[in-house]
Order: structure tokens, then sequence, then C-alpha cells
């Protein structure tokens, strides 16, 4: 088996390809030109899409020229979601989306003009201006209706509320792809998620029968949370990659917070450490649980990949700050910003009176006046690390971190915070 693929499979990743020797042997003989595609149905990528990204840098670090496909055109229909019918993006912002998207992925891969480096594309550039005549002529012909009905998601479509021709006819914008591309740029590998299966053989099917070519597919697992409840999501939402909607610091606590069951195994997804290193954490988490080596390895590999080195420190700093280890006002705007948002942040404008009492209550860390008032008296209550012995006390301007937050803690654990105005 080729190196990669042998690395694709001990990290857990490989689920599927087309044929596992032939793919071998062509990641063998030369540099292969891989695509993998992603529809801008958001403002930025998310963990979600993280395991591709970086499988894509894996592949093109082993010497295989990744093109980074956003979906202006596919984004607009939408891959059938069991649940129902997706709303549609208008065309502005799906267009906003995909510059957003395609400076991020520019951030993960390497571009330039050597026989690796990435290119991006957006599949717009292709069927803009196809008319509907040359489209069901040119591709829908190569489609079996009877196959297509077959798929899964549409399956379950069809069994639950419906699905529209529009959606249905998914698969034939996404086949269209690969065709396009392997005319293009000599593509001839599709990578995606296990889900994406139907779709990408169906690109290959098409390439086969038009162009009398073979071409490779290849599928990673979906990932789940051995918790039950979704990858990539918090209470708070989906975990972007943006660190205008994630902060670096709530990002850091993601990964930070991964149960037990899981770590080892994203240690081996997201993380470049060897199998060496993480079986060497894998065995430190076992006699050290309560250190979080593993843990604290993933939260520091994904930020750094994703914000650099300066958000990690920042959001290390930041979690001994809150708790009394570190200075408050070395921290960061965004970084205080990120970990009040994560641990409960009021306004000050919705707050009823200005006393540290008042602020208490506001921010939920007591359920009463009174309570609040007894948790000072036992020397339990702190504004900015700084116990409060005055139950009357309004922080004053010199209180307002960078003008705008107050932390209040409560205990050794417990924290909120105030953010001024709005």
């Amino acid at each position: 088996m080729n190196p990669i693929l042998e690395e694709l499979t001990w990290r857990g990743l490989l689920a599927q390809t087309t044929d596992e020797a032939a793919l071998s042997t062509a990641l063998d003989d030369a540099p292969v030109t891989f695509y993998c595609g992603f529809d801008p149905t958001g403002p930025s990528l998310h963990v979600g899409h993280l395991m591709q990204v970086i499988t894509m840098r894996r592949l093109q670090e082993a010497g295989h020229k990744p093109i980074a496909l956003v979906g202006g055109a596919t984004g607009l229909i939408g891959d059938p979601k069991p649940g129902g019918e997706r709303s549609w993006l208008d065309a502005d912002v799906a267009a906003d989306n995909v510059r957003r998207i395609q400076s991020q992925l520019e951030h993960f891969l390497s571009f330039g003009k050597g026989d690796t480096d990435a290119i991006l594309v957006n599949n717009l550039d292709w069927t803009a201006s196809m008319d509907v005549v040359t489209f069901l002529r040119d591709v829908g012909k190569h489609f079996s209706v009877n196959r297509m009905l077959d798929r899964d998601a549409v399956k379950t479509r069809l069994e639950s509320n419906g699905i529209s021709y529009t959606e249905f006819s998914y698969v034939l914008l996404q086949s269209m792809d690969y065709l396009e591309l392997r005319r293009r740029h000599g593509c001839t590998l599709q990578i995606g998620g296990s889900d994406q299966w139907g779709n990408i053989t169906a690109g290959c099917e098409l390439v086969r029968r038009v162009d009398a070519e073979t071409v490779h597919a290849l599928t990673t697992h979906l990932l789940t949370k051995s918790d039950g409840t979704k990858f990539g999501k918090t209470e708070s939402g989906t975990v972007w990659l943006d660190p205008e909607l994630t902060s670096p610091y709530a990002f850091y606590q993601f990964w930070f917070n991964t149960d037990d069951r899981d770590v080892i195994n994203f240690l081996k997804i997201f993380s470049t450490r060897s199998q060496e290193d993480i079986a060497a954490l894998e065995q430190q988490s076992q006699t050290e649980p309560a250190a979080r080596a593993a843990q604290k390895a993933l939260a520091e590999d994904v930020t750094t990949l994703v914000h650099g080195l300066s958000a990690v420190e920042q959001a290390i700093a930041a979690s001994a700050a809150l708790f009394g280890r570190a200075e408050l006002v070395d921290i960061e705007h965004i970084t205080i910003f990120g970990a009040l948002t994560e641990a409960g942040l009021v306004h000050s404008s919705d707050v009823e009176g200005e006393t540290v009492v008042d602020y208490l209550l506001a921010t939920g860390l007591v359920a009463s006046k009174s309570a609040a008032r007894r948790a000072i008296d036992e020397g339990g209550v702190y504004l900015n690390n700084q116990r409060i012995a005055d139950e009357a006390y309004v922080p004053a301007g010199a209180d307002w971190l960078h003008g705008e937050f107050l932390v209040l803690r409560k205990g050794k654990r417990t924290i909120a915070g105030v953010q001024k105005g709005a």
C-alpha cells in the first residue's frame, strides 16, 4: 500500500476507495491531482470541514496536487439532506461565502506555481454559462433515474416529505465538476466524507462514460462522538474556523474539553503527531488522567494550525487569568470577549442597578440578592480576581477591562462576565 494510504488507514480515516490497489499504484507512480469540494452554505468553514482540509494537506505534503473547489453553483442548490428541502441562499450571500471560504482554504494549503501547489476553483465558472438544454443533453443523458432513486439520501426524502427536482439533480452538478476538473487540470482523484460516496462515484462514472477515462474516489469516515452528541456543535452552536464567529479561546476550549474516549482518535485525525507520540500520550492519559495531557496536546495542535501559536498562548493565559493565576490586564480584547461569552456574558444595559450584587444576580452566579450578599460576607466573590468585601461596591472606570468588561467569580471555579453598553 502507498505510504499516504497507510497513514490515512492507521489514523482511522480511510473509509472507501473505488479501487485501492489501482489508487495505490497511481499514488506511487506520479503526483496525483485530486480535489475536494466545499459548498458555501455558511460564511465560514467549521470544524466539520477540518477532516477534509487536513486530509488535503496530508496528501499535498506526500507530493500530490490539491484542487480546492468552492461550490458557487452547487451551493445555490444544496445536497439533499434527510430532514427536508434546504433554504436556498441568496446569490449575493453565496458569492460572499465563496470569497470567505476561499480565503480560509489558502491558509491551510501551499499555493504557488509548482507541480504540487494547490489551486482554487469555483464551479460557477463552468455552470453559469451553460444553458439547460446543453446540460440535459451533455450530462443528464448519462444518468439513470433508477440509480438516482436508489441513493440513500433520495430514498430517505421520498419516504418522508418528498424531494424537489432541484435537489434531486444535485448529483449531476457535482459529477460535472469531476469531469471538468479532469479536462482542465488532469484531476484523477476526488476525496470527501463517506456520506458523499454516491455523489463522488457518480462523478467517476460520468468521466468513464464521457471521456473513457478511469478516475478514483476516496472517502473518510464520518466523525462521531462517543457520548452520542454531534461533533462540531456546542451549547453556543457551530464551532467555526473564522475567529469572528468562534473566538480562538472558545475554539481552544472546544478541543480541550474533548471526552477521554475520543481524544486519541481526534489526535490521530487532526494532529500531525507521529504514531509514537500519540501512543505515549495515550499511555499518559491512562496513568495520569487528571493531567489531560492528550486534550492539551490536541487543543494546542489544532488551534495553532487554525489560528496560530499566539492564539494558543492567549487562550492558555486567559484560562489562568480568569481563575486568578495570571493577570487579566495582559489578555487581549478578543480573548476576553471569547472567554466571557463561553462562560456567560450579560450587558450592563440589561442589569437593574450598578452594584456588584446587581451584577452577580444578572449573570446568574447567584439566585438572589440575599445569596449574593451572603457570598460576599463569606469572602467568596471576586471582581477581576480581587476579593470584594463591600456589597454596595459599584465598579469604577478602572475596573472595566479594555474599558468594556468585568470578570466576576464566585468561589474558585464559577465565572461570568459583564460587558458595558449595548
